[in-house]
């Protein structure tokens, strides 16, 4: 059986995204016939239907629900490899290193003031919450510092430190007269929603997942702390963010029963540049305890 042609496949995840043909097309920019064609093409080729068309609109059938499942790591390691080489062909490579603002680019900034002189090429990419570690997985990064939880597949990864993560509570808020908090006390209470955040991303940063309220979305840390100021929401953040980010009207408590913050210096799996190892080096080095920080 012939198998598919990359082309097609990236057609039929268009088609299986949108459900319907013409926007399909008009994403793809080409024309909606031979656009079905190839859909065709492709069931030919596999020899089952992977989409029903008996119904007032497009669906998926159980085949065509596998290979859109499937087919998304396919085209995202072509993609790596493809970014990869072109990078390997560039007269200088150079490293490129990402991280989110915060506790992270803090201690990016004092990796990158060490190495500046070894690694020249070095390149910084500031990126937002949760893209990290895609970022180094699709190659558009070689090494990023990432906190848990995120998606190590195709990753290796060295944790670096951890510190203990506090409550971020309105100023006069009913809890601030405590000086220690439990997770349960928080049950109920709104918790900021990271933008893009998956379940087990916003699990962790609500004290009590299983009765976790939704607060307002947020994109990054200052945000979210006046999101928390304004009385819309309690957040958990690192210890070390609370040090550095006092104001009147924000209080911190310590929480007992929850996960603390956890660094981690991720690369490709079977990556081993002699920069990156050295990037990787100076990073362990510094894992005796975390920067003093701006934001999580």
């Amino acid at each position: 059986m012939p198998e598919p042609e990359i082309r097609e496949l990236r057609y039929f995840r268009a088609v299986a995204e949108d459900l319907n043909i013409t926007r399909a097309a008009e994403r793809l920019g080409i024309a909606q016939p031979p656009l079905s064609r190839a859909m065709r093409q492709l069931e030919h080729r596999l020899g089952v239907d992977l989409f029903d068309r008996s119904g007032p609109r497009l669906a998926l059938t159980a085949a065509g629900e596998t290979l859109f499942k499937e087919s998304g790591p396919v085209i995202d390691a072509l993609d790596s490899a493809v970014r990869r080489t072109q990078r390997a062909g560039q007269p200088s490579q150079g490293l490129v290193v990402t991280a989110k603002p915060g506790v992270a680019t803090e201690l990016l900034h004092l990796l990158v003031g060490e190495l500046r002189s070894e690694l020249p090429g070095i390149e910084v990419v500031v990126s937002g919450f949760g893209e990290q570690a895609g970022m180094v997985r699709d190659g558009r990064a070689d090494v990023a510092l990432v906190s848990r939880p995120f998606d190590d597949l195709g990753l290796e990864c060295e944790e670096l430190y951890e510190e203990p993560r506090v409550a971020a509570l309105p100023a006069g808020h009913e809890l601030a007269g405590r000086e220690v908090l439990a997770a349960d006390d928080l049950a109920g209470i709104p918790a900021p929603r990271w933008s893009r955040a998956d379940v087990a991303e916003r699990n962790y940063w609500a004290a009590r997942p299983d009765d976790a309220v939704d607060g307002p979305v947020v994109q990054d840390s200052s945000q979210l702390l006046e999101v928390v100021a304004f009385g819309q929401a309690v957040a958990l953040v690192p210890r070390s963010m609370a040090e550095r980010n006092i104001r009147p009207d924000v209080t911190y408590r310590p929480v007992t029963g929850i996960e603390p913050y956890r660094m981690f210096v991720v690369w490709p799996a079977g990556s081993r540049s002699a920069e990156l190892a050295r990037f990787v080096e100076a990073a362990v080095r510094y894992s005796a305890g975390p920067p003093v920080a701006s934001g999580a």
